[in-house]
This record gives structure tokens, C-alpha cells and sequence, in this order.
């Protein structure tokens, strides 16, 4: 299946529009002539709104915009390329014949890459240096049909097959599954969780909607289409459209393409060596020849043997001098004394002024944002995590840690959220759980491993690692248990900190963690929304 249509505009919203996008008419393009600070704020805007960023753009900030300022960028149009000539030859010498790869971070875009599939965006969002925001399956209700189609990407590889016409029916029928059952679920919370007198009904009705969404989103394929905007410099884009070339997936890689046609309106020069045969080109090669000889080398070690039983999170991995190490390196920013002899000394320290010196390092944190230092980069952890699809694509998103997940299949099983029963939708639901797992095993069967995954609904488990040093952990767990967040990853999460504290040589390192949050909350977004809204009436 193509790109989804664009969305259409009138000729003076294009025109409006023209001076700030490479395009109006595609459904990827780079936003230009705008101040950083605009450009974050509509990215910022995409992940609660259903609205394409250029409808947010109109709607939104245009008008704010100041109107001298509006007519200097209607006037750039010829003027834009004055001076540039000069520079790309300079970077094009640095970056060819010197390989000073560092001056490609010099210089940034941000990217809209819209309608594009759940698998899709877990490539586009697997680089470390860049910035990501993604719609959200929880503000955002996938029920609209442009055109008549529900928002799903149906893969290339199928045209020609049998299995097409199976899969749009498939599919339709998991969306229509889910549409249907939201205002069911929404009553269901309703009568479950009555509105407090303290409660506005936006606040309210915010909150139920959530919850149902949170609840129904395993129904939904990582073939559904979502919109992601990037902000990177030119060197991660050059690394990201390098791998994305390589993909073996056809919307991969004419993703890739349509990226680096818009991307080169603004950064061309950071850029030029992906179409070079022996610099982007053997790049390319290299990454896709590897893939495919190491699969099959691999293949013959492997088999296909069944998995043992694993709990949600296993911590696989961890230093048992942890502590010690965190310890000596607390003590080297204030020392004279070599890395190795503070480690000496660290050993000889009692456990509780071990404690005591972690207690002082980390110091009085007011909320989970005052971060300590990087000692706790002197050692980690590493967790094998088999969760939701759901709960992966929200903790795959963080970057400083290392992350790797295998194919998503049926084969681990799915999740079943009680409300599920309890709202009376467990046939349905499991309905589309076999009808996805019959699919999948249907294009497995016909050659088409790679578009398989696109079948999978999102309430299926995937395994995947998190590698993490106890600085990042301590921002990952804090973060993603805050009573805000899904079910599915503060769970995952919460057993990340018991792992640790119940690890020897640890127990102060997760103590340090004090944000971290273990309670059980029925409706998670119910005090977020109420502080929202206390902010929205202070103003």
C-alpha cells in the first residue's frame, strides 16, 4: 500500500503554509523558517493530538506569530541559498576528504514522518542522539478512516499475495473491534470509578478516556500508522537513513528515501555521502550483508527450541562490588588519589559508611528530576524483560542505555487486562488475539517472515534487553512509575527497583532511588490531569 494520502489544505492555507514546510502536499517534510522554541512546541503538541503538524501549525501558532516576522519569511524564498554555496563546499571537504565526522553535528533538522507503521517508528526511533515524540495511544483514539480506511499500513511484500484481502480483513476487523468497544469501556470505568465533587468534568472525562484507551490499545497491530517527529543533527540522520537503507522491509526503506529528499532542502551538505558507491553505498551493503550472513550462521546453534518460563523482568546481569565501585567513584571527584586505590579503600569501608558516603553524594533531592552524578555510571544492570508490545514501544524510547528486542510474534502469548472481562468484550478480544496469531503464522508459512510482525497485535509479549548503567536506571524507574504512567511498564519497572534492592551489594544504591513509586493506582492519570488543571486556572 502507498502513503497514506495528505492531507489536503486550501490555497491560502498553502500558501500560509509554504514559507515554514518543504512541502504541503507529502506526508513527510521539514519544517523551516520557524524559531526553535516553535518547532518544539508543535512537536510537542503532536503526541496529544490527532491533528497532522501542520494543522496544529495553522491552528495554532500562526496567528501568534509576528506579522513582520511572517512577511520576512514570505520574502526569503530566492535569498535562501545566499552564503550556502561557500559553506557546503566547506563541509563537503571536511566531511569527505578529512572524515571529520564531528562537524556534521553542526547542524539539525526537525522531520515529520506521518502515517507511518508502529514498525516503522521503532526503526526511526532506535538511534541514541536524537529527540523523539510520538502520537500517543492514549490521548489519541485510533478511530478516524481517511478515505474510508482505518489507520493501518498494509505492507508491500503482500501485493501479488493471497494473503493481502486476509490481512485488510484481519486487521479490519481488530480496529473495528476496538472503536467499537471505547464507549463501552468508557462506561464501564464510569460506573467503576464515579466522578469525585472535586472533579471538573474535563478533568473527568480525560481521565476515563485514558484509561479506556490504555486498556484497549493491546488490540490494536503495529501495522497502525502513527506520526513521529525527529529532531537530530545531520551526523544521526546520516546514521539513521544508513541503517534505514539496510532495512529489509520495503516502507523502511522508502521512508528513508522520502526523508532524505526533504532533508536535503536543509541539511544537503551533511547528507551527500549516502549516494557516494563507495562511501554510503558500501555502508549500505554492509549493514544489510551482515544481517543476512550472521542469520544464517546463527540459524543452525539455535533451532527452534522452546523457551524456558521467565518471569516479566529478570535482572540477567550485575556487579556484585556495585556498591563498592559507585563508592570509589562518589570519592574520586573529590580526591587526588588514583581510580584503583580508591577502590582499595572503598573495600575496607563498613557497609554502613559506604551508605553514609552514597547518602551525601546523592544529597537532598527535592523531586526525581535532581539527578546525582555520574558515579552511578560505575556500574549496571542488565534486565530481560518480556512484556506487552504496548509497554515495549513506551520503554524502548529511552536512549542511554542499551536496548535490543527480538521479532515480534504471537509466540510469548498476550496480556488480557481484567477490565477486559469485566466489561464483558473477552471474546471479542480474544477473538482478534487468535485471529492476529492465525495471520502471523499465515504469513509465516508463505515466506513473508519479515512483514509478519505488521499482524501482531500490541497486547502480545516480545522479548527484549535493557542494559543500563544505575544512573539511567534510576531515571528509568522513577520516571515510568510515576503513578501517571501505563500499568503495563510501571509494573515492568517496579520489579526493575525490587531486583536491585534485593541484590547484595545494591540495597543503597536503590535506596537512592526514593522516587520511585510502588503504590497501586486505579485511575493513573487522575492527579496529573487535576494538576493540569490547577496550572490551566492559575493563569
Amino acid at each position: 500500500m502507498a502513503n497514506p494520502p495528505a492531507e489536503r489544505f486550501t490555497p491560502e492555507e498553502t500558501r500560509a503554509l509554504a514559507p515554514y514546510f518543504t512541502n504541503t502536499d507529502r506526508s513527510v517534510f521539514v519544517l523551516t523558517n520557524l524559531p526553535e522554541t516553535v518547532k518544539g512546541a508543535l512537536f510537542a503538541r503532536y503526541s496529544r493530538s490527532a491533528k497532522s503538524v501542520r494543522r496544529l501549525f495553522l491552528d495554532e501558532f500562526l496567528g501568534q506569530m509576528d506579522p513582520s516576522a511572517r512577511g520576512e519569511a514570505q520574502g526569503r524564498g530566492a535569498q535562501a541559498g545566499v552564503g550556502t554555496e561557500r559553506a557546503d563546499r566547506l563541509y563537503a571537504r571536511v566531511l569527505s576528504e578529512y572524515g571529520d565526522d564531528s562537524v556534521a553535528q553542526l547542524g539539525g533538522a526537525h522531520i515529520a514522518c506521518e502515517g507511518v507503521s508502529n514498525v516503522l517508528t521503532k526503526v526511526l526511533e532506535w538511534g541514541r542522539l536524537m529527540a523523539y515524540l510520538e502520537q500517543s495511544t492514549r490521548y489519541v483514539p485510533y478511530t478516524d478512516r481517511p478515505s474510508g480506511q482505518w489507520k493501518y499500513h498494509v505492507p508491500a511484500e503482500l501485493d501479488g499475495s493471497p494473503l493481502r484481502d486476509t490481512f485488510v480483513r484481519t486487521l479490519d476487523r481488530a480496529f473495528d473491534t476496538y472503536a467499537r468497544w471505547i464507549p463501552s469501556m468508557e462506561a464501564h470505568f464510569r460506573a467503576r470509578y464515579p466522578k469525585s465533587s472535586e472533579d471538573s468534568e474535563g478533568v473527568y472525562k480525560s481521565v476515563i478516556r485514558a484509561k479506556a484507551l490504555d486498556t484497549l490499545r493491546g488490540l490494536l497491530p503495529a501495522a497502525t500508522r502513527s506520526n513521529v517527529g525527529l529532531f537530530g543533527t545531520g551526523q544521526a540522520f546520516e546514521a539513521l537513513l544508513l541503517r534505514m537503507f539496510a532495512h529489509a522491509l520495503e516502507e523502511v526503506r522508502s521512508c528513508a528515501q522520502q526523508m532524505l529528499a526533504e532533508l536535503r532542502h536543509v541539511i544537503p551538505a551533511f547528507l551527500a555521502r549516502l549516494d557516494q558507491p563507495d562511501r554510503g553505498g558500501r555502508w549500505i551493503e554492509y549493514f544489510a550483508e551482515t544481517r543476512r550472513s550472521f542469520e544464517a550462521l546463527a540459524a543452525p546453534y539455535l533451532g527452534d527450541p522452546t523457551p524456558e518460563p521467565r518471569d516479566e523482568v529478570t535482572l540477567t546481569d550485575f556487579d556484585p562490588e556495585g556498591e563498592i565501585k559507585v563508592v570509589a567513584a562518589a570519592l574520586y571527584s573529590v580526591s587526588a588519589l588514583p581510580d584503583d586505590q580508591l577502590l582499595s579503600i572503598a573495600r575496607r569501608l563498613p557497609p554502613d559508611d559506604r551508605a553514609a558516603i552514597l547518602r551525601a553524594y546523592v544529597g537532598r533531592r527535592a523531586n526525581r528530576r535532581h539527578k546525582p552524578g555520574r558515579a552511578f555510571e560505575r556500574t549496571g544492570y542488565r534486565f530481560d524483560v518480556l512484556a506487552d508490545y504496548g509497554a515495549f514501544r513506551d520503554l524502548q524510547r529511552h536512549r542511554l542505555l542499551t536496548l535490543e528486542w527480538q521479532p515480534l510474534s504471537p509466540r510469548h502469548g498476550c496480556t488480557e487486562p481484567a477490565a477486559i472481562e469485566e466489561a464483558g468484550a473477552l471474546h471479542d478480544w480474544r477473538t482478534v488475539m487468535d485471529g492476529s496469531a492465525e495471520l502471523y503464522d499465515q504469513l509465516l508459512a508463505s515466506g513473508l517472515r519479515d512483514a509478519a510482525p505488521y499482524a501482531v497485535v500490541m497486547a502480545y509479549r516480545v522479548r527484549f534487553y535493557m542494559d543500563m548503567n544505575a544512573r539511567e536506571a534510576m531515571h528509568l524507574i522513577e520516571l515510568r512509575t510515576s503513578p501517571q504512567g501505563h500499568p503495563s511498564y510501571r509494573r515492568v519497572c517496579q520489579a526493575m527497583h525490587r531486583a536491585i534492592a534485593e541484590t547484595a551489594g545494591h540495597r543503597a544504591i536503590a535506596h537512592a532511588m526514593q522516587f520511585v513509586d510502588h503504590s497501586a493506582v486505579e485511575l493513573e492519570r487522575l492527579q496529573s490531569e487535576r494538576s493540569m488543571e490547577k496550572k490551566r486556572l492559575s493563569r
